[in-house]
């Protein structure tokens, strides 16, 4: 695997972000809102879905391969990703969509910052999850393929073309311009392929630990969903939307998984 190669899949997901945040370019105040929780419940889907197939069932199929208690491995390295990603929204300073106090430490912040920082958060866990399957395919000491690293990298790239949208919408929709709105979209995804690398070359020192990497991102995301995504989905009026946009998202995600990885 060159080291091009290795580039082109950390940036796919960046690539979606990229696409998503240019909905700000197109769409005016009043659909920016409508398309809001939709998008959120597809990026829960997918980010659900990714979780399982991508990470927690690998996950156990290697320790169950190295003759370990599958389970262990699942179990701790989920749960660490949980507290992990608890501690992070304790401590950073961010603001949800549809709430008028602030998380976090005390900061002078401003909102749109603040707002930007809320799914900065978000994109950590899918850097975390693309890296730590990238690392398995790069040490030749695991089952994990390149077609599965593809996967997943296409798999959070779909979920991020609705997420970037989440942040720039919301933005536009308050009444900030275009070119800023889409701006912030694309920075609150540069965290991601930075996170990857990083998971990259923690990994790489610790392929033991392979199998809870992959539960310990799984954590991470389904925090994610479950702390933010899903609440804020609900928050407005024709709930059903969001639910609808879950069971595409996950649906979207299980098929493209099960038929590249």
């Amino acid at each position: 695997m060159t080291p091009l190669q290795i580039a082109l899949v950390l940036l796919i997901p960046f690539t979606g972000t990229i696409l998503g945040s240019a909905s700000a370019l197109i769409l005016g105040r009043e659909s920016a809102a409508k398309m809001q929780n939709i998008l959120l419940g597809f990026a829960s889907g997918v980010m659900v879905a990714a979780s399982v197939w991508s990470l927690l069932i690998p996950a156990i199929d290697h320790t169950e391969a190295a003759g370990g208690i599958a389970w262990i491995p699942a179990l701790v390295g989920f749960l660490g990703g949980m507290a992990f990603m608890l501690l992070l929204d304790m401590f950073t300073p961010h603001l949800h969509i549809d709430s008028p106090t602030p998380e976090g430490v005390p900061t002078s912040l401003g909102k749109s910052t603040m707002l930007m920082l809320a799914v900065t958060l978000h994109n950590i866990p899918e850097g975390m999850a693309v890296g730590v399957v990238l690392a398995g395919v790069l040490s030749g000491q695991t089952d994990m393929n390149m077609a599965a690293a593809i996967a997943l990298a296409a798999g959070i790239a779909l979920q991020n073309v609705p997420e970037g949208a989440v942040i720039s919408l919301p933005l536009r929709s308050q009444g900030l311009s275009r070119m800023r709105s889409f701006s912030y979209g694309v920075a609150s995804g540069v965290v991601e392929p930075i996170s990857a690398v990083v998971t990259i070359l923690l990994i790489e020192q610790l392929i033991g630990a392979f199998p809870y990497m992959l539960a310990f991102a799984a954590g991470a995301m389904i925090y994610v969903v479950v702390e933010e995504l899903i609440p804020e989905a609900h928050s407005g009026k024709h709930s059903n939307l969001p639910t609808i946009g879950f069971a595409i998202g996950f649906a979207a995600m299980m098929v493209l998984d099960i038929a590249l990885g």
